[in-house]
């Protein structure tokens, strides 16, 4: 759904409106509003945020299974390490760029 100019609603009027505003949005519309010409918040739906909610929990399981994938091909080829041979790569990662920064810093 795209946000029409009439869904671009100032603060000082959201808040006179608000009732009105929360009708209309009961009703399939979307309200941005706006404070010092900014966007501010939207007021939406409440089923139709939980259902935004289920998109991105959705979204976040299947980049997991792509992670997952990806792993099970890293093992499949061999691209392995033990633990603490990867701590402690990491850790040695993390002090060179520690020290980068307290150079420039």
């Amino acid at each position: 759904m795209s946000i029409a100019a009439k869904d671009v609603v100032p603060f000082t009027q959201a808040r006179a409106t608000l009732s009105e505003l929360a009708d209309q949005v009961k009703q399939g519309s979307e309200k941005v509003i706006t404070k010092n010409g900014e966007s501010y918040v939207a007021l939406i739906d409440a089923n139709r945020l939980d259902y935004y909610h289920r998109l991105e929990r959705e979204r976040i399981h299947l980049l997991l299974l792509e992670d997952v994938k990806r792993g099970l091909a890293d093992i499949a080829a061999g691209r392995t390490e033990d633990a603490d041979t990867a701590i402690a790569r990491l850790q040695q990662a993390r002090k060179s760029v520690s020290k980068t920064k307290k150079r420039r810093g």
